[in-house]
């Protein structure tokens, strides 16, 4: 893949899959109007505000390393020659999810909306089944002890402080 066609399938990918899920379907359940803040703390909103701006930083940068870096793009079907183990990866094996949840959290939080809260949760359990399932078997398969080296230094969800620096 040429790096022109995978920033090309990234930019896609990414109008599709974090646009819908915590854009366009994060707006249907909200239509973003604000509701009475999260436990009845009006600087709460900051926070949420904070998440989204970090969720979208993530993504953008995750996106960015998968078409430049790996010369490839996050859909499973145009996927990365090489895998990625910089910037957010360095914290987190899976960045770009941890970015779509802390988007959706972050519009929960600033506006004042549970259902939003509960969407977040159905997200994360169906990534979370997602990289179990298919995603981390692949990653394994595909880059074997590499990838093996990475999983025991870098956690799946919460990122770690300092980041790993691969030998």
């Amino acid at each position: 893949m040429t790096k022109t066609s995978a920033i090309l399938g990234s930019i896609a990918f990414f109008l599709i899959a974090p646009g819908i899920l915590a854009g366009a379907l994060p707006w249907l359940i909200s239509k973003w109007e604000f509701a009475a803040p999260m436990a009845g703390l009006e600087a709460s909103r900051g926070v949420g505000a904070v998440l989204i701006a970090l969720g979208l930083i993530s993504l953008i940068d995750s996106f960015r390393r998968f078409a430049m870096e790996g010369l490839g793009t996050p859909a499973p079907i145009l996927p990365t020659q090489r895998l990625i183990v910089s910037g957010f990866y360095r914290h987190v094996r899976n960045p770009m999810y941890v970015g779509v949840i802390a988007v959706v959290l972050g519009q929960s939080i600033l506006f004042g909306n549970a259902a939003l809260l509960a969407y977040a949760a159905i997200i994360w359990l169906g990534f979370h089944i997602f990289v179990m399932a298919y995603e981390e078997p692949t990653l394994k398969r595909v880059y074997s002890s590499e990838y093996d080296v990475y999983c025991q230094n870098v956690p799946r969800w919460l990122p770690r402080l300092s980041g790993f620096t691969p030998a």
